[in-house]
């Protein structure tokens, strides 16, 4: 262990292996944070004009200011203009109740028996232009309220009510969407990218240059340099995925920033989420270790070694793309199989949608999957015909 960590500490290519992949998690996905930003972003010369059924003039007045435009529509008006702004041709739909200041004016929270006064603001979630709108008139409307004490609602809840033209989507939905339909492909090609560097040079690269040979007839036992190399390899997979980890977290904010800050929000990830990231990409570089160290080992020449592994990767790569299709799985049996258990586990807490029995059952699969591999590494060091074939 000791050589291991002296010959990775002192060798600034190895140190470049392991934190190269932690700073493309963080250039790639600010990269990202721009593109998504001109995808989810108003038009910057849009002016936004809305339709209002009802709207009192003490709230109208504060539209102008905001470079909204109001035109009034009858009752009788307000499906049609649904079916605008559902086909993109109108901003937003604000129905006020009839008598609405003389309702939020009798209205007092602490003796009243009936709901607050409620403001109906319908919009379309998949067109930029009408959600940013929604996010403007919203704020707007929440900000007056605050001067009267809670006398109105904005969009209660309601069972038969959709206030969403297309599919209702919060900041939350948007956002957690977006980053779990993403990251679990990309946080494993980069997983795996770091791992196979640091396996390949180890195991491989040492029997290519004929060290490991050296290691194998001195009077240290053979398991004893197995567990040696596999814990070492465990200790510097655990740094490059605290790194990636770390790169991860500060990647969030630019990848939700710019001018996508409106419609995508990072900060609805919590400290627990960011824990349990952490623990199954730990756990899941375990696996990986162990798996590139087993072919590592039969590989002769680190070309070779290359060579092998690819197959592995492109397993990496498909099971990485089943968490952009569909919500995370439920069911504890999936969080048994060997990285997609990863895959799924990343997807939930991306998407807020998780079990943590089925992530701590992901991770603890993933270290008793690595230790079988690591148990099958030391069968494989025992072997005269696969360690010195050359």
């Amino acid at each position: 262990m000791k050589k291991e960590f002296a010959r990775f500490f002192y060798d600034r290519r190895m140190i470049a292996m392991v934190l190269l992949p932690a700073i493309l998690i963080y250039f790639v996905y600010s990269f990202m944070g721009s593109a998504l930003g001109a995808a989810f972003a108003p038009d910057d010369d849009y002016n936004p004009m809305i339709y209002s059924v009802n709207m009192p003039g003490t709230i109208e007045t504060e539209f102008p200011a905001s470079g909204i435009s109001v035109l009034h529509i009858q009752a009788h008006e307000v499906e049609d203009v649904k079916q605008r702004v559902a086909q993109k041709d109108a901003d937003a739909l604000i129905v006020f109740p009839q008598g609405f200041d003389e309702l939020v004016e009798a209205y007092d929270a602490r003796t009243a028996t009936s709901p607050a006064p409620n403001i109906e603001l319908y919009y379309n979630s998949t067109d930029p232009n009408s959600s940013n709108t929604y996010m403007r008139i919203y704020a707007l409307l929440d900000a007056y309220e605050a001067t009267l004490a809670n006398k109105f609602d904005i969009n209660r809840p309601s069972e038969a009510d959709d206030y969403s033209v297309a599919d209702l989507a919060t900041v939350e939905d948007v956002s957690a969407s977006v980053i779990s339909s993403m990251m679990p492909l990309l946080l494993m090609i980069f997983l795996y990218s770091g791992c196979m560097g640091l396996a390949l040079e180890s195991i491989t690269g040492e029997k290519e240059r004929g060290t490991l040979a050296t290691l194998l007839v001195s009077p240290l036992k053979r398991s004893q340099l197995a567990i040696g190399k596999i814990l070492s390899l465990a200790v510097l997979s655990f740094i490059s995925g605290a790194a990636s980890a770390i790169a991860t977290i500060l990647a969030l904010p630019n990848l939700m920033g710019g001018s996508a800050s409106d419609i995508i929000d990072a900060g609805i990830y919590g400290i627990t989420d960011y824990a349990l990231l952490a623990l199954v990409i730990l756990s899941t570089l375990l696996l990986l270790v162990a798996m590139i160290s087993i072919i590592s080992a039969f590989s002769k020449t680190v070309k070779e070694a290359g060579t092998s592994v690819m197959p592995l990767m492109i397993v990496v790569m498909l099971v990485g793309v089943t968490g952009m299709f569909g919500g995370p799985q439920r069911e504890p049996l999936y969080f048994l199989i060997p990285l997609y258990s990863s895959v799924q586990s990343m997807s939930g807490i991306f998407s807020l949608d998780y079990s943590i029995p089925n992530i701590a059952l992901s991770c603890l699969g993933n270290i008793v999957y690595a230790g079988i591999g690591g148990f099958a590494l030391t069968k494989m060091f025992n072997s005269e015909k696969i360690m010195f074939s050359r």
